[in-house]
């Protein structure tokens, strides 16, 4: 029974359809969005950026001088981190935020490398293009020239019709000649 519902929908559904071209087949496939599956990899290029910049160096800087004047300062009661032990919890907190940044800035640069790879791809066809282009239009511009060649250029005209003219005047002063005898027809 499962054997005929398959068919029956195979028949039913346009793209089923033998006599169109593979390709023209619309096929339903599960589609990756683009936000979900990048937002990660988004999300680690813009902590990388933001680490790179100097607000980021000026405020770890300015969060180091609170946290080691707070430990300093205070009362020893409310100190949470002890400067005779040489800050241990800074440096904790300092190895954990570059535990995670030196990865973060790895995934940056990997999907950076992805995006120049396919920069470097995509110019080198736009280079093969331009290049079929100019010799494509190099071969052109021979072929305008050969052709160029077998036309007439303006003297050639002119002259043409300057001995043109010159036949015309010579058989207009032989129809002349030939109209003043007696017994003769303009054209004879």
């Amino acid at each position: 029974m499962a054997r005929t519902d398959d068919t029956r929908r195979d028949r039913e559904r346009p793209d089923a359809r033998l006599d169109s071209p593979k390709g023209m087949r619309t096929r339903v496939l599960p589609t990756r969005r683009r936000g979900r599956g990048d937002a990660f990899g988004r999300a680690t290029e813009g902590i990388a950026r933001a680490m790179g910049t100097p607000w980021f160096l000026v405020g770890l800087t300015l969060f180091c001088v609170v946290w080691m004047g707070y430990n300093t300062l205070a009362p020893r009661a409310w100190q949470f981190d002890s400067a005779a032990i040489g800050f241990t919890a800074l440096t904790l907190v300092l190895s954990l935020q570059a535990s995670y940044a030196a990865p973060l800035i790895l995934l940056a640069q990997n999907r950076q490398d992805d995006r120049d790879r396919v920069q470097f791809e995509q110019d080198r066809q736009r280079a093969e293009r331009n290049l079929a282009d100019t010799e494509y239009l190099a071969r052109e511009v021979v072929a305008l020239r050969l052709a160029m060649r077998d036309m007439a250029s303006k003297d050639f005209i002119r002259a043409e019709i300057r001995s043109l003219l010159e036949e015309l005047d010579r058989r207009d002063a032989e129809d002349a000649g030939f109209a003043d005898e007696p017994g003769t027809t303009a054209r004879g």
